[in-house]
């Protein structure tokens, strides 16, 4: 082994990870660049032009946008145990799983006799469920998204927390969750889009 090839092999080194680096972040669709969290010290990333960060890659094929409505019972687990309503949060977690099964349970009825909550739900007029589910939101949920009747609007993958994407992207539009645990607390969502 000569200079030359110390030489090649030490640039390969030097430039190996910085070319796997650059190649990962030219694999991003245009705008996009990777920064770090100051709060949590990991990679998230951040488009210049829309200001949106996610913690998951962007992806330069079409995103697929989802809508959907939540009722959030927060506990004292949650990763910010406070509701909107400004009132601190002393439920347990179970106390908050059990408050969304009851508030699930609120709006599509109770099943009689052999009839399953699914079979329930699939009769119940989607006026109606979408009419009984905003009333609850916005009397029942911890989060502030109550104001707007439980709507958060429009989002895409890598906006919400797995789980709760996850399960928006399991469900079927005018289909409302069993209870869903995130870092926030339990929810039952209803897919609207």
């Amino acid at each position: 082994m000569n200079a030359g090839d110390v030489c090649a092999i030490l640039d390969n080194l030097i430039a190996g990870p910085y070319n796997w680096l650059k190649s990962e972040r030219s694999a991003l669709p245009p705008n996009w660049e990777v920064r770090t969290s100051k709060s949590r010290g990991i990679d998230y990333y951040f488009n210049r032009v829309t200001g949106e960060s996610v913690w998951e890659p962007p992806s330069a094929e079409k995103e697929v946008e989802m809508r959907a409505s939540h009722i959030l019972a927060k506990h004292i687990q949650s990763r910010n145990p406070m509701s909107w309503k400004k009132v601190p949060i002393e439920r347990t977690p179970e106390e908050a799983k059990e408050k969304v099964r009851d508030i699930r349970q609120q709006i599509i009825g109770k099943p009689v006799g052999d009839e399953t909550e699914e079979e329930l739900e699939a009769r119940m007029p989607a006026k109606e469920k979408l009419a009984r589910f905003a009333k609850l939101a916005a009397e029942e949920s911890d989060c502030s998204s109550a104001r707007h009747n439980g709507d958060l609007g429009f989002f895409g993958r890598g906006k919400m927390q797995k789980a709760f994407e996850q399960a928006v992207l399991s469900l079927k539009v005018g289909q409302i969750s069993g209870p869903v645990k995130s870092d926030s607390g339990y929810h039952i969502i209803l897919r609207t889009k």
